[in-house]
């Protein structure tokens, strides 16, 4: 395993499918072709995925995420008990189908590309959620690995929808407790594995405190069931806090963004992070995998009263955005953030993932390693001046 080096540069994790790699994906998922003949495809694309990383400098990379149809919904893979279901199904089960299409027509939401595990029976493991993806990038670099899960709070909220999935758990909080279970039981096994870095990715958290007030709404999938974001927040504390309760010598951290399914940046959300660090705070992570680089993310000194409180991989660059940052603008942003972390505290990565629903890149592969390497840039000459 390579060394840490000051403002290590990571990912956030997922990258850029190919069109014939999402079509394989689709056809393992007819039956049309075996996991073998997918993964045969899919082993091809992770290895360039690894060597692009590499080659830009990453420290710590993932395999992109790329044998995944999104971050969560991938669990019907791995899990039984789950059915993936488009977004436009889900909402025929919505209590007012015809506000959610509104909703998701101004959000620029694709409801036929992205899909949720919905719970439609107890859950159950099959053979670990990410341990195959953990043993490929294993045997192929001996850089750190980061592996990105769905946090407990987005798997649950994402895969409880009322009419589907209360005739096996009557509240999203039975849910959550197998949910729990499962989680723990990954990053326990990870952890033994060698992982170095367990990302639990909780986007959803913004939706809780920006989005719209509704009894449903909608961010990344379904949100059902809305009650009042301070209960949401302590659900999403207690549920975190129980999933890694106890367990050490792994780094764990949280990822929060505003939303990343659609390039135009007015219909995603604004706001922040002041509303949520108090809850944050309460959580008993690493490390905050943070959207910084959108001004929709607001300003640093949100962070003035929590000097050094965790890690804080800091997004630096837009991945929805053509334009390429400039190393300059990048330590611009890496030095408001030294006014309140030292700099052994400071991760630099993107704000999210350049292909997080497969049907939607947010950016190209070659987009993508630029923008890596301009990261990587700046890492080097700020290193330069703290080391």
């Amino acid at each position: 395993m390579s060394q840490t080096p000051l403002f290590p540069v990571t990912v956030v994790g997922s990258w850029p499918r190919s069109t014939e790699l999402v079509r394989a994906l689709r056809r393992k998922e007819a039956g049309e072709i075996t996991l073998a003949e997918f993964n045969a495809l899919a082993d091809a694309e992770v290895l360039a995925c690894i060597r692009a990383q590499e080659a830009a400098g990453v420290d710590i990379i993932s395999d992109g995420e790329l044998r995944r149809d999104n971050f969560y919904s991938f669990a019907v893979d791995k899990l039984t008990g789950m059915r993936l279901m488009k977004v436009s199904e889900v909402m025929d089960y919505s209590h007012d189908r015809a506000r959610m299409e509104e909703m998701l027509r101004a959000l620029d939401v694709p409801a036929f590309a992205i899909k949720s595990p919905i719970a439609v029976d107890r859950l159950g493991t099959r053979e670990g959620l990410a341990l195959d993806e953990f043993a490929f990038l294993k045997e192929h670099t001996d850089r750190q690995i980061k592996i990105p899960l769905p946090g407990p709070y987005m798997l649950t909220r994402s895969s409880w929808f009322e009419g589907l999935s209360d005739a096996v758990y009557p509240t999203p909080e039975d849910l959550a407790a197998d949910v729990v279970a499962i989680l723990r039981e990954e990053i326990i096994a990870l952890r033994d594995l060698g992982c170095d870095f367990v990302q639990l990715d909780e986007p959803i958290l913004s939706q809780v405190v920006f989005g719209e007030e509704s009894t449903e709404t909608f961010m990344c999938a379904a949100l059902p069931n809305r009650r009042d974001p301070t209960d949401e927040l302590e659900f999403a504390v207690r549920l975190m806090n129980e999933t890694l309760d106890g367990i050490t010598g792994i780094r764990t951290g949280v990822h929060i963004c505003r939303g990343n399914w659609s390039k135009k940046e007015n219909v995603l959300l604004t706001g922040n992070y002041g509303p949520m660090l108090p809850y944050l705070a309460q959580m008993n992570i690493d490390q905050l995998v943070l959207e910084c680089a959108t001004p929709r993310a607001g300003e640093m000194d949100v962070f003035k009263e929590y000097r050094n409180e965790w890690e804080m991989g800091l997004g630096v660059v837009n991945p929805r955005a053509d334009d390429i940052e400039s190393p300059e603008e990048i330590i611009v942003r890496v030095k408001e953030l030294l006014q309140y972390f030292d700099p052994d505290k400071i991760y630099l990565n993107p704000d999210c993932g350049f292909g997080t629903f497969a049907e939607r890149n947010v950016n190209t592969t070659e987009m993508a390693i630029k923008k890596m390497q301009v990261i990587t840039q700046a890492a080097e000459q700020i290193r330069a001046e703290y080391r």
